[in-house]
């Protein structure tokens, strides 16, 4: 059987290849243990300089989680699935902290887990077929996996409109929005990473990854992230998800009826979760954010919307859940305060210290 997840060592290299591609590289539980037990081997390497992480085949770097898998185990009382949440956060936040240049090259589909082991590295490199977005309410869940720190610290209202529309960036425009620092041609990934391998690591190995990579980057060409700037910036800079709404469908622009009609076919739930979380998250720390992340990932597992989503867009492809509750009005702030109250004494996520 091939492994889901692929380390080579190539010169002062450290390479992880996310190896499931016709699953479009999703990441499991053992996936993201996996990659916790090699960067902490890494970390302790003199001889590794750089760790760099790629997808195999040309769809995706990584879709996501393995959402399936967490449908099918969180039948119960959603539990099951606490801990995989748990290991993949402390994950995140060991590729947030690594002390070594962590190379994430985001060709392909990133969305959900994928963002998580890749945008909280040092580089973060678009490519052709980059594709990302946080689509999260739409099944059921938030823009997890350090959502809440790194939405809100995007230009201007540009995190809160990924985050409650699901909206989808192209290379040019993740690089803008500033998701990705630079852009690489797909075709110069492998030069690029054999630069990586032979470079001279000195006093500030960060810098000379940059240096490595510096030939191949390139301006991306298109994008329409400037041009919707100000539109995304006055309808989204709202107190509340009606704020937002009443904003865009008031703005009297097609772009703006879009993106009110994608926001009202997402959980109300976890809209209005995802509302709070992001504007909460600009005044949190980094580990204070990931914990609160942990609250809501458990308050989601023991909800209905997940299951519910899950089935109508993966499992059945009917494309419409059915929401309980239903409406925002229903899933008002007093619905959600159980998803930001702490959790049973002990039952905090653990992280090691910085």
């Amino acid at each position: 059987m091939t492994a889901p997840i692929l380390f080579e060592e190539t010169g002062r290299l450290g390479l992880v290849t996310l190896n499931r591609p016709a699953h479009l590289n999703a990441l499991t539980h053992d996936m993201a243990l996996m990659l916790e037990e090699r960067l902490l081997h890494w970390r302790g390497r003199e001889d590794i300089a750089v760790v760099a992480i790629i997808g195999a085949g040309p769809k995706a770097f990584c879709a996501g989680g393995d959402i399936r898998a967490l449908y099918e185990a969180g039948g119960g009382n959603g539990a099951a699935n606490f801990q995989f949440y748990a290991d993949e956060y402390r994950l995140d936040t060991l590729i947030r902290r690594y002390p070594k240049p962590y190379v994430a090259f985001m060709d392909g589909i990133v969305m959900g887990g994928g963002v998580g082991v890749s945008i909280h590295g040092r580089l973060r490199i678009a490519g052709d077929a980059t594709l990302f977005a946080m689509p999260e309410t739409g099944i059921g869940l938030f823009p997890d996996v350090g959502g809440t720190w790194f939405l809100p610290r995007l230009p201007g209202q540009v995190g809160m409109w990924l985050g409650l529309t699901g909206a989808r960036l192209r290379a040019a425009d993740a690089v803008a929005a500033g998701i990705c620092d630079r852009y690489i041609p797909s075709a110069h990934e492998g030069a690029a990473l054999e630069a990586l391998a032979t470079a001279e690591y000195g006093a500030d190995p960060a810098q000379a990854a940059a240096a490595a990579l510096a030939p191949f980057t390139e301006a991306p060409a298109g994008g329409s992230l400037a041009n919707l700037r100000p539109l995304i910036d006055q309808c989204f800079a709202g107190d509340s998800v009606e704020d937002v709404l009443a904003a865009l469908d008031d703005a009297g622009e097609d772009w703006a009826a879009e993106q009110a009609a994608a926001i009202r076919t997402k959980s109300p739930t976890c809209t209005r979760i995802a509302f709070r979380q992001i504007r909460t998250g600009a005044g949190l720390a980094f580990v204070d954010c990931m914990k609160l992340e942990y609250r809501l990932a458990r308050f989601c597992m023991t909800h209905p919307d997940f299951y519910e989503g899950v089935r109508a867009i993966l499992i059945d492809k009917t494309g419409a859940p059915q929401w309980r509750p239903a409406t925002l009005a229903e899933a008002d702030e007093a619905s959600v305060a159980a998803a930001f109250a702490p959790p049973p004494e002990g039952e905090e996520l653990a992280l090691p210290p910085a």
